[in-house]
């Protein structure tokens, strides 16, 4: 059916209220299907056309997103403000202090942190140290009672100077009682008293000097590497009684001639140091194998483990093992003299 051209133009003016731009593609010759179909081939023709413009131009960036969507937004977006932080008001965090009676840990209060004071050790020529020793060991060791009812308390002399004690154990060593006491004698005269026994007196002796009064020339190196190492400041008696037990051992063990057995006769017998165990003394590890009835002697390692209990007074503890040593050698000497005498008896 053809349209003449005043249908044609009402059908136009109808087409307009509904939105549909029929105008542009139908003329007075064609009829209304194919004019339609034409319509939606342009429209077809159209969109494939823009997808082939989609798929060849390249991906809008987030620059251009937001350009489109603040320029078609008439909403105007108030631009943030970005607070900046000096550097003087950052604070850096404090580690959690744990409060035993909450669960949730709290911040550190300087106000309320613990103050480290220094331990003062006591000497055992302290008025009572060795009371107190004494009923420590009772309790912590039952077989200590024995020898400690059986023995007079320990009683040490009030110590020298450092220097004058330290010099003395390297005359004494490996000699006799008799012969290191009068070699001491000497060599404190060569130096012109106990007070002149100081590390340049000593320093200013040679060799020869020292052997004329019976100091061997190994024993007279030892004294000058002492003399040496007071000198130079490593040692001195004011540190020297300020050092713990650890460093003092340190210390004393760089001298030439001193090992950690004369460190631990010195600190327990000058220094009077109360928790001083000896394991590499002879004596102080067979008084431990009586006492506990050990088939061997214990090691070094041994005796820390068996006499742990003693802490803090393991020097007191180590003198009744002394003790009990000389006891046991007593008894064995009256029994050696006891036979002996049986057996010299001529029978009647």
């Amino acid at each position: 059916m053809k349209l003449r051209g005043r249908e044609l133009r009402n059908l136009t003016a109808a087409g307009s209220r509904t939105q549909i731009p029929l105008a542009k593609t139908l003329t007075s010759d064609q009829p209304l299907s194919v004019a339609m179909g034409k319509q939606k081939r342009s429209k077809i023709l159209s969109s494939s056309s823009q997808l082939r413009q989609s798929q060849t131009s390249p991906e809008p960036t987030s620059v251009d997103i937001f350009e489109n969507i603040s320029s078609s937004s008439k909403i105007p977006f108030r631009p943030r403000k970005v607070r900046k932080l000096s550097s003087n008001s950052r604070i850096p965090p404090q580690p959690p202090v744990v409060d035993p009676d909450s669960s949730k840990p709290s911040k550190a209060n300087p106000s309320q942190l613990p103050i480290l004071l220094p331990i003062t050790v006591k000497s055992l020529s302290f008025e009572g140290e060795i009371d107190a020793a004494l009923n420590h060991l009772r309790k912590a060791d039952p077989l200590l009672m024995i020898p400690i009812d059986s023995y007079q308390p320990p009683a040490f002399d009030s110590p020298g100077p450092p220097f004058l004690t330290l010099a003395k154990s390297i005359l004494y060593q490996q000699l006799a009682a008799n012969a290191a006491k009068s070699i001491y004698y000497r060599f404190v005269s060569l130096c012109g008293g106990e007070a002149e026994v100081v590390p340049e007196t000593v320093l200013g002796l040679n060799p020869n000097q020292l052997r004329e009064v019976g100091v061997s020339g190994r024993k007279a190196s030892y004294l000058h590497d002492l003399a040496d190492k007071f000198k130079s400041g490593l040692l001195s008696d004011s540190s020297i009684l300020e050092m713990d037990d650890e460093s003092l051992l340190t210390k004393l063990t760089l001298v030439k001639g001193i090992g950690a057995w004369s460190v631990h006769m010195f600190m327990i017998f000058s220094l009077q140091r109360p928790d001083v165990l000896p394991v590499g003394d002879l004596g102080v590890r067979k008084g431990v194998q009586l006492l506990y009835g050990l088939k061997e002697l214990p090691r070094p390692l041994d005796m820390e483990q068996i006499c742990e209990k003693w802490k803090p007074y393991r020097s007191v503890g180590s003198w009744y093992m002394w003790r009990c040593m000389e006891a046991k050698g007593a008894k064995a000497t009256s029994k050696v003299a006891a036979t002996a005498t049986v057996n010299a008896t001529p029978p009647e």
